[in-house]
C-alpha cells in the first residue's frame, strides 16, 4: 500500500478476536499488510477504546499486560494526539457531516495524518470526507482496496 491507512478501533479489535471468524481473518490480513507496507496509522482515542475493550469485551478478554503490549506495539503507527486543533477540526467536521462527536474526531485524526483512506466499517464505505475516503475492511480483498507495496517493520501488534 501506498497510501497512509488510517485504521479504527473495530478493526484492531476483530484483528485480536478469533470468535469473529472471517471478521477476524480480514481484519488480520488489513493489519499485517499495514505492518509490513509501515503505512498504517491511527489515533490515541483508537489506542484508548481498543484496551478497554479489548480488556473487557473480546469473547476472551485480553490482560491488561497483552492489551498494553499491542498499545506500546502500535505507537509505532504515529498515533495522533487530541489536541486544540483537533478538537476544533473535529467540530467543523461533526457541523458539515453529522457524525457523532466520536466519529468526527476520527475523521480528524487521519485527515491530520495525511491519510488517504479511513478503515472502518462504522461509517458509510466510499464516502469521502475532509479528503478522506472511508474503506470498510470487510468489502473487497485487502490487496485491490489500495495497491501493495511491501516493507518490513520491527515491532509489531500480536494478531
Amino acid at each position: 500500500m501506498t497510501d497512509r491507512v488510517f485504521v479504527d478501533t473495530n478493526v484492531l479489535l476483530y484483528a485480536r478476536d478469533p470468535s469473529e471468524g472471517p471478521k477476524h481473518v480480514t481484519a488480520r490480513q488489513w493489519v499485517e499488510q499495514l505492518w509490513n507496507d509501515g503505512n498504517g496509522r491511527t489515533s490515541v482515542q483508537v489506542l484508548n477504546e481498543f484496551y478497554d475493550v479489548a480488556t473487557r469485551r473480546l469473547s476472551r478478554p485480553l490482560t491488561a499486560d497483552e492489551a498494553w503490549d499491542d498499545v506500546i506495539a502500535l505507537f509505532a503507527w504515529r498515533p495522533q494526539a487530541i489536541d486544540e486543533d483537533l478538537l476544533r477540526a473535529a467540530r467543523a467536521i461533526e457541523q458539515r457531516f453529522r457524525l457523532s462527536w466520536w466519529d468526527s474526531l476520527i475523521v480528524a485524526a487521519a485527515h491530520a495524518q495525511q491519510c488517504a483512506v479511513l478503515l472502518t466499517e462504522d461509517l458509510q464505505h466510499g464516502m469521502t470526507m475532509s479528503g478522506v475516503r472511508v474503506q470498510s475492511p470487510f468489502i473487497g480483498a485487502v490487496n485491490e482496496a489500495i495497491p501493495a507495496r511491501p516493507r518490513s517493520r520491527a515491532s509489531r501488534m500480536r494478531v
